[in-house]
């Protein structure tokens, strides 16, 4: 996703209900990876943050805040890490219930 960097950040699509979100900028090489979660605050806006090429302790900048929503995740911070104006962003996303489609489908075995 291309960030825009304002609060009201951008809405990255995944066609499920993310449990966990793993986001680096591709832009910006002397950023870092940050890590959201549903499940140490189990509410929106997520403001625990955790950068697993760090050993910081978690925090909660908010800069950094996140809403995981049932369809995707939405930036709500202005870090450039995460979310500054015109850069490009990875990430890797899990699912809170990996068996059903983007169109809300049941999968079925092969």
């Amino acid at each position: 996703y291309t960030g825009n960097g304002n609060a009201n950040g951008t809405f990255v699509y995944t066609g499920f209900k993310p449990v966990f979100v793993m986001i680096k900028s591709s832009s910006n090489a002397s950023t870092h990876w940050v890590i959201k979660d549903n499940k140490r605050s189990g509410y929106n806006v997520v403001n625990n943050n955790l950068y697993p090429n760090l050993s910081d302790a978690e925090d909660n900048v908010a800069s950094v805040y996140t809403d995981l929503l049932s369809n995707g995740f939405k930036l709500r911070g202005t870090y450039s890490g995460t979310n500054a104006s015109g850069y490009t962003y990875i990430y890797m996303a899990f699912a809170e219930n990996p068996f059903v489609t983007s169109s809300g489908v049941p999968a079925t075995a092969r």
